[in-house]
């Protein structure tokens, strides 16, 4: 009787940790607000991206070039986590402000792009970030600036990454 206590107890404990072994890092960030800077770095490590925001500081850890993840961590003045999430998504992406925001508005909220280019007859510069449109859709957001590094257009496509027409090295 009590090896089957033990075993039913240990096989209780296993798929505990199992289900905590599977929790996002989203989730996971979010059990630490109300924590400081030092548990968020036990937790994810040290961040890639490091910027100031509204009287705080925003810590990026970023997934790009191929993942369509990045995620944030936000601080208060006092060093106070305040909010964890994860950036690149539609209702994240519709914050931007057309004719409002600048480069640096775009980089201290999503981090920097999976890849830029310019435009020559647009006289744009554009920066591109992968992620899940709608949590579902494979797809490129495209951020569009102006010479004076001024957001005038957004845009969304589809990821050819994960286009299946596509040729890739070593596929059938």
């Amino acid at each position: 009787m009590r090896a089957m206590r033990w075993l039913a107890a240990a096989c209780v404990a296993a798929t505990m940790a199992g289900c905590a072994a599977l929790q996002s890092p989203e989730t996971k960030g979010q059990r630490l607000i109300g924590g400081d800077a030092a548990a968020v770095q036990a937790q994810f490590g040290p961040p890639r991206e490091s910027y100031p925001l509204d009287g705080g500081t925003r810590w990026l850890y970023p997934t790009q070039p191929y993942g369509q993840f990045t995620y944030a961590a936000d601080f208060d003045a006092g060093g106070k986590l305040i909010a964890f999430k994860q950036v690149l998504r539609s209702l994240e992406f519709a914050q931007a402000r057309v004719d409002v925001w600048t480069r640096d508005d775009v980089l201290h909220h999503f981090g920097k792009p999976v890849e830029t280019a310019y435009f020559s007859r647009m006289d744009r510069l554009v920066w591109s970030y992968r992620f899940k449109a709608d949590d579902v859709w494979p797809s490129l957001m495209h951020f569009y600036f102006d010479p004076a590094g001024v957001l005038r257009l957004t845009q969304i496509t589809p990821d050819p990454l994960y286009d299946p027409e596509r040729p890739r090295v070593f596929h059938r």
